[in-house]
């Protein structure tokens, strides 16, 4: 028996055991519960406890002291129950009243900012009509008391003021809720008002102190007063106490106000003529005649009605952040340009000049644009009321005389046309001495740049997404799967791609990442996936995978940056949107020259619209001129006529190759006159002229005029390379060898992306590259000299490899629409009419006299005599090893250069007599092209 006895004790403590366990892990209320329950038992049983922990074998009558602990009842509470009553009742009204202000709480947040600013003044006007029925009619009643307590002791005397001075902070609110950044001003303005003026006062009520009595306080400047005048009569005494007061006073106006010492004489005259004191002040201008607002009239008709309409739309009380960047960025100008065309029937001087400058830049200078350096010296001092008056009045006999020719045409609406540069200037203008590489426009056009609004906006750019969720979930099941210790710890996510940050644990090679390209692709369900080991910059593997909610990238959001605001050179071009969520804009003149190829459909074609585009926005005909080469003859069409062209958009590929000889030329014309006056950039030459510092050697009748930029841009460099690869070649590598100092940049663009088009030589001298999208491994080589841009996936994405880069960047090409280009063509068109240079394609207009027996062998012959004359043998076997033609074409070749004298008769199996020396070999080929005779 006592074997059971003892089987049943340890089966009893068991499930003690168990059921304590249970218990704990009910949380700290279970545990708290317990310990209320022992605490209420009897003191017999207290003394018993540790009895039992010293025998812990016998258990048994553990759990019958247990189970009476729980049998007695509780002892009747002497009061009955109300305590417990009141305590409830209580505990559930506060429970109801913190529930209900934390939910006015709650919805306070939710409100909107104005209903908050109207309820704050709302309660400031309540709180100054309750002190008001305290102070001024000796308000009854605990609220009563409080006022005369705290106000009437804080302000003594004064304290029939405080209702006004916080109905005025109200009214404030009220009427300005959109200027809270004055409230901090306003409020350390009042204080030091306050606290002054109740000093003085008492100051001069005797200065009572606090033993006194209260009444005595009251009766002078209040504990404000008493706070702010006994330090300083402790201290220094009454003499000195008044005057520092009386200067803090003036400090609290000055500040409430707004007003700077230096100021103040004009805000007192401006105050006296409101008050009709004193006469108000002179303003020049005032006193304006007929005829001036009879200009004034004819001048606002001269500006644009967008323009005029933008203006009266926009007041200046109503800033609109969009509108003031809109704005701003399409008034900013360059030296020598003006936003607004005047009347074309007079002629502009300087104080007009100056006039149209300064109401171009009114939006701009309201909206905290800075003017650029010659408007500002241009209006220095005009005001804007003094430019009506300043500004001569046209007489009577103006409208009667002839406008010249090219301004008589009339636009569909009615205003005046731009004149015509291709047609001859009037007798009274004297021409520039003509000089080839001078490429200058009229001094007296005034152009302004296409505005930002014919550009389209886009949406803003999504940082998450649902998608994103699933891949960083993939990339991580990944990992686990192949016993990886990597974890995504973020990404980027750009219009096209996102990028994920994956870093790796202690002792985990990358090349364990970059070995599951292909189980990622998987997972992801995506075969464009791109791995970047490491991310420049960081400690992470970026793995760059497509996005399936792809974004669009508008060429007017890229150019609407404050980056495109504040640099002002006219090669900066807009070309897309990174994959960190950047706009990626570059500087031509910095890269110097740029070589975009993809395959068909890739966004290379975009991209070309987007550079045009963007010079045509940033730039005047004055500061870029262009030279475009569209051999497809379809895809540049868009911008025929436009101001900045400088040739007719060249399609014949033979032209494009005369095209870009010219160039050479070109370079070296301003070499020369970089050389001659000893400057190393063409940026400084220009900037020495504008001073004065270059001029022309005495006697010279040649005017200098700064040079523009030149941008020759060739849409498909494979069909210039199979009609002439060797002048086109020659010319490319001419020009990005030299052309960077003398401003002349080339942009290469092709969709064939292969060593017979993109040889060796061009990508020597090109650095910076974009690569869109590839059909080869091969072709990704070629313009990048490193693989990845096959596994692009088309429509604008690229990657941009710019000049000193290691890696290049992952970005969306920008987009603009064929409505866009055509706006913004049609308002250059509008602008100026373009002026062409003959001697840029010879042939255009001239026609060559070419020999009848020559035929079609022009440039066989061409390159066999420059063959012969720089080696200074003539073989007919050497002609068929170098040009690779046949014996029949060789003899041909021989005897069309015996008959012109370049080679002497046939000698037999001997080498002919070269006749002429490889200096006249310039000469010799302008005779066989028909150039001279």
């Amino acid at each position: 028996m006592k074997q059971w006895a003892h089987v049943s004790a340890a089966v009893d403590t068991g499930n003690l055991t168990t059921m304590s366990s249970r218990t704990s892990g009910k949380g700290s209320q279970g545990t708290a519960g317990t310990a209320k329950r022992a605490g209420r038992t009897t003191g017999a049983a207290k003394k018993a406890a540790p009895a039992k922990k010293r025998a812990p074998a016998k258990k048994a009558p553990a759990k019958k002291a247990v189970a009476k602990v729980a049998a007695p009842k509780p002892a009747p509470s002497p009061t009955g129950g109300v305590y417990r009553l009141a305590r409830a009742l209580w505990l559930g009204l506060a429970h109801a009243v913190g529930a209900m202000f934390r939910g006015i709480g709650r919805g306070a947040k939710g409100l909107d900012p104005a209903h908050r600013k109207d309820g704050l003044a709302l309660l400031l006007l309540g709180l100054a009509l309750i002190v008001a029925a305290g102070t001024w009619s000796n308000l009854r009643g605990p609220v009563g008391d409080l006022v005369e307590m705290l106000v009437t002791g804080a302000f003594g005397r004064l304290d029939l003021l405080a209702p006004i001075l916080l109905g005025v902070i109200a009214v404030r609110l009220i009427l300005y809720p959109e200027k809270p950044e004055a409230n901090g001003r306003i409020v350390i303005g009042l204080s030091a008002l306050v606290v002054g003026v109740l000093g003085q006062v008492h100051i001069a009520c005797g200065s009572p102190g606090r033993g006194e009595g209260t009444e005595a306080m009251q009766d002078a400047g209040g504990l404000i007063g008493w706070a702010a005048s006994k330090p300083l009569i402790f201290t220094m005494g009454e003499v000195l106490a008044v005057p520092l007061l009386v200067l803090l006073t003036l400090f609290g106006l000055l500040v409430v106000t707004a007003t700077p010492v230096n100021a103040i004489p004009q805000r007192l005259r401006l105050l006296g003529s409101k008050l009709g004191i004193a006469d108000p002040p002179y303003q020049p201008g005032a006193e304006a005649t007929e005829e001036d607002e009879r200009y004034d009239e004819q001048w606002r008709e001269s500006v644009p009605v967008r323009r005029r309409s933008a203006r009266r739309s926009a007041a200046p009380e109503e800033f609109d952040p969009d509108h003031a960047e809109v704005e701003a960025l399409s008034e900013r100008r360059r030296p020598r340009r003006a936003s607004v065309q005047p009347a074309m029937d007079r002629p502009m001087d300087a104080v007009d000049v100056a006039a149209a400058a300064a109401a171009a830049l009114d939006g701009a200078v309201l909206n905290g644009m800075p003017p650029s350096p010659l408007v500002a010296d241009l209006t220095r001092d005009v005001t804007a009321d003094r430019k009506r008056a300043a500004t001569p009045v046209p007489s009577a006999r103006e409208p009667e005389q002839p406008a010249p020719k090219e301004r008589e045409g009339k636009g569909r609406e009615g205003k005046s046309a731009v004149p015509d540069l291709t047609k001859p200037a009037p007798d009274e203008s004297q021409p520039l001495p003509p000089r080839a590489e001078q490429l200058q426009l009229s001094g007296d056009i005034t152009y302004s740049l296409p505005s930002l609004d014919l550009l389209e906006r886009g949406g803003p750019g999504k940082t998450r997404s649902a998608a994103n969720d699933v891949v960083v979930a993939s990339l991580s099941n990944v990992f686990m799967e192949f016993k990886v210790d990597a974890a995504v710890t973020g990404f980027t996510r750009g219009p096209t791609v996102t990028r994920y940050e994956v870093e790796l644990g202690p002792a985990v090679k990358v090349e364990r990442i970059t070995a599951l390209t292909k189980n990622i692709a998987y997972a992801v369900a995506s075969p464009d996936v791109r791995i970047i080991s490491p991310i420049p910059g960081k400690s992470a593997v970026g793995i760059e995978i497509p996005n399936t909610d792809r974004e669009m990238v508008n060429l007017g959001d890229v150019l609407r940056l404050a980056d495109a605001a504040e640099d002002d050179h006219p090669m900066l071009v807009a070309l897309g949107k990174d994959v960190e969520g950047g706009y990626v804009m570059s500087n031509l003149a910095k890269m110097p020259h740029m070589l975009v190829a993809g395959a068909t459909g890739s966004g290379k074609s975009s991209c070309i619209n987007c550079l045009i585009t963007s010079v045509m926005v940033r730039a005047t005909p004055e500061d870029v001129r262009m030279v475009l080469v569209d051999p497809k003859r379809v895809e540049l069409t868009a911008y025929e006529g436009i101001p900045h062209l400088i040739t007719p958009i060249i399609t014949n590929p033979k032209r494009a190759a005369e095209a870009l000889q010219w160039v050479v030329r070109e370079m070296d014309l301003r070499y020369d006159d970089l050389a001659a006056y000893g400057y190393r950039h063409i940026d400084d030459f220009n900037q020495a002229i504008r001073n004065g510092k270059a001029k022309p050697p005495e006697g010279s009748d040649r005017e200098l005029t700064p040079y523009p930029y030149l941008l020759v841009i060739v849409d498909e460099l494979a069909d210039l390379m199979m009609v002439a690869p060797r002048d086109v070649e020659d010319a490319i590598v001419r020009i990005t060898q030299l052309a960077r100092a003398a401003g002349i940049h080339l942009v290469l663009a092709t969709q064939r992306p292969s060593v017979d088009v993109v040889t060796g030589l061009i990508k020597a001298n090109v650095p910076s590259r974009l690569a869109f999208a590839t059909s080869s491994l091969a072709d990704s080589r070629v313009i990048l000299d490193q693989p990845g841009a096959e596994k692009l996936i088309g429509k604008g994405d690229g990657l941009y490899l710019p000049m000193g880069a290691n890696k290049p960047t992952r970005m969306q090409g920008a987009f603009v629409t064929e409505d866009e280009v055509a706006a913004v063509v049609q308002h250059c068109k509008d602008q100026m009419a373009p002026v062409f240079r003959e001697d840029v394609v010879v042939g255009t207009k001239q026609k060559k006299e070419i020999d009848e027996d020559i035929g079609d062998d022009l440039d066989l012959l061409c390159q066999a005599a420059e063959l012969v004359v720089s080696t200074q043998f003539g073989s007919t076997s050497m002609l068929q090893r170098k040009l690779r033609v046949g014996f029949a074409k060789a003899g041909r070749l021989m005897d069309l250069m015996e008959s012109r004298n370049i080679v002497g008769p046939s000698e037999g199996s001997k080498a002919r007599d070269v006749l002429v020396k490889p200096d006249e070999l310039d000469g010799v080929l302008a005779v066989i092209r028909g150039e001279s005779h």
